[in-house]
This record gives structure tokens, sequence and C-alpha cells, in this order.
């Protein structure tokens, strides 16, 4: 199979077999990750630009440390340094960098679109970091490669999503991602952050979390984002963190072996106890390291990448 696409902006567009291929992929470079050299020259002479518009610590150091990896230069722009600062378009910003014949964009945006506004109307790929409150594809891949290298597989297993699902990028990508996969997907939060008609996704809805980590062979806990939590959808955090919260206590009564994951950042106490997150359930960190991975394998397969990976990085060396 040959990789055809020029961008990645969500999971949606993607079919099984594209999904699976990023899968694989990263799958050769997570293996680089442990090697006491970690670069290979894949990517010799590409440039990759990474816009972040947003704050952001874990996504935007894994794509500029993935690129690194790879051998790519890389250019970083922030809100701070962009002439956006002066009053020049997005788009604009975006051609004058593709100018200096970059290959790839990495954007993070506040508005959901933004990297697909950037991909009609640029040549070079555009792979989207999070845009608003619609898309997080590369959290959704790095979530399920680690399902997969813990689980062995993703058919059929039950995966719970909890917390903040109106708000979450992360859920909605790992939804489309995951029911693909062949996984059954349940969410479970307050009814006022689980948006209305989500069972049209294919998923199911459970608001007891007791109930719902019974039957969970992984569950997925979501960021409480407490900057949107002003326009009253909680009652008080103390009674979410009763509610809501995945604690050691609850997980006595999940199924045996349960993983445990967050994507990060975590507010401790108030989703997760922190014996959770530290336990030997969690998988939090590896998700941190597999990201890298994955994120070199889209790099990879975007800059025109395709065969054997192994042949490719002889080839190269």
């Amino acid at each position: 199979m040959k990789w055809t696409k020029k961008d990645l902006l969500d999971l949606e567009s993607l079919n099984r077999e594209e999904i699976s291929m990023v899968l694989d992929t990263a799958r050769s470079f997570r293996e680089i990750l442990d090697r006491p050299v970690k670069k290979v020259p894949i990517l010799r002479g590409k440039t990759v630009v990474n816009m972040f518009f947003e704050p952001s610590t874990r996504t935007s150091a894994s794509f500029d440390m993935a690129a690194k990896r790879l051998m790519a230069d890389t250019v970083n722009i922030s809100p701070k340094t962009s002439a956006v600062q002066k009053g020049e378009t997005l788009l604009d910003t975006a051609r004058n960098l593709e100018a200096m014949k970059i290959d790839l964009v990495v954007i993070r945006h506040m508005s959901s679109g933004a990297p697909h506004f950037l991909a009609s109307r640029i040549k070079s790929g555009v792979i989207n970091a999070g845009d608003g409150q619609h898309a997080h594809p590369t959290q959704g891949l790095l979530d399920m490669f680690t399902i997969r290298e813990k689980r062995g597989q993703l058919e059929g297993l039950n995966v719970l999503i909890v917390g903040d699902v109106t708000h979450s990028r992360v859920a909605r990508s790992n939804i489309h991602g995951l029911i693909k996969m062949g996984a059954r997907v349940s969410v479970c939060g307050p009814s006022t952050l689980i948006p209305m008609g989500i069972q049209e996704l294919g998923v199911k809805v459970c608001y007891d979390l007791d109930k719902a980590l019974a039957e969970a062979d992984v569950v997925n806990v979501l960021r409480l984002q407490l900057e949107r939590q002003k326009k009253g959808l909680l009652p008080s955090l103390r009674e979410y963190s009763q509610l809501f919260c995945v604690t050691g206590e609850r997980l006595k009564k999940a199924k045996p072996g349960i993983t445990v994951m967050h994507p990060g950042p975590m507010n401790r106490g108030v989703e997760i106890e922190p014996a959770v997150a530290d336990g030997a359930s969690s998988v939090i960190l590896d998700q941190v390291t597999n990201g890298v991975a994955v994120r070199m394998a889209v790099l990879y397969l975007l800059s025109g990448g395709e065969g054997s990976l192994s042949e490719a990085i002889k080839k190269e060396a």
C-alpha cells in the first residue's frame, strides 16, 4: 500500500488501512528510540515548520523531537514571535514561510478548521496538531498505538473515555479512530459534558463511572478543561471529583489488568488520583514516548516515505 494523502487533518478522513499503515510504521520508529543513537537521516534536507498558536508543551516538543530524530531542519513559530501579532493573516504567514521552500507545516490553533483552511491553500503538507474542539489526530494515533502495544490488538476491546467529552478534541479523534479499528467505545461523564447526539458516532453513553469501569479493558481519562468551566456546567470540582475521578478504590471493581491512559496535562486529584496516574496500570508516560514514534511515522509518510521502512533506513544511513 502507498500513502497518498498530502495532509493529516483528522482521523475521520483516514480508512482502516491508512491508520494501520501509520501504526505499523511507528512501530519501526519506536525501536529506533531505544537505540543508543536515536537518529536516522530519512528526512535530511527537509524542513518542518511548527506553528503553535496555543500553549503546548507535550505536543510541540514531541513534533520538534520527531523531526530532529529524522534529521529534518525545524523552525518553531509561536504567537509571540509571529508577524500575526502585527496583523498578518495566518495564510500570509504560511505563504511567506512556504516561499522559503519548506516541506511540512505542523499547526495547532484555537479555531476549529484552521488546519483545513491552510491545507486547501498551500502546497506543503499540513499536519493538524490540535484545532479548537475538533480534532487531534496524532494524539488519537498514539493512543491507539499504545493500546495495541499493551493489549496486543484493538479489535474487540472495550475502551472507556471519561470526563469532559464536550470540549475534547482528543475524545473525538479517539472515537473515530478506535471504532474504525474495531474497538467498542463508551463515554462517561456529567450530562453537561457529554455532547448531545454522540451516540450517532457509534458510542455508548453511561453516567455511572463504577458501572462503566466494570466493562472496560482500557480507560482513557480526559483532562477537565478548567478554563472552560465558567459556564456553570459543573456544580463544583469537589462533586465532579467524587463522581468521576478515577481512583484506586474504583479500579478495584474494574477488570483485572485494566489499562489506564491520560493525554495530559493532568489535574491530579480532580479527574485522576495520583496513585492511579503513577500506578502499575498506568501507561501515561508510554503514551508520551510513543507520541514521538507516531509523529516520526506521520512526518515520514507525508514526506513521501513508502515501502519497507527498514530498507529506507538502510538506504539513507
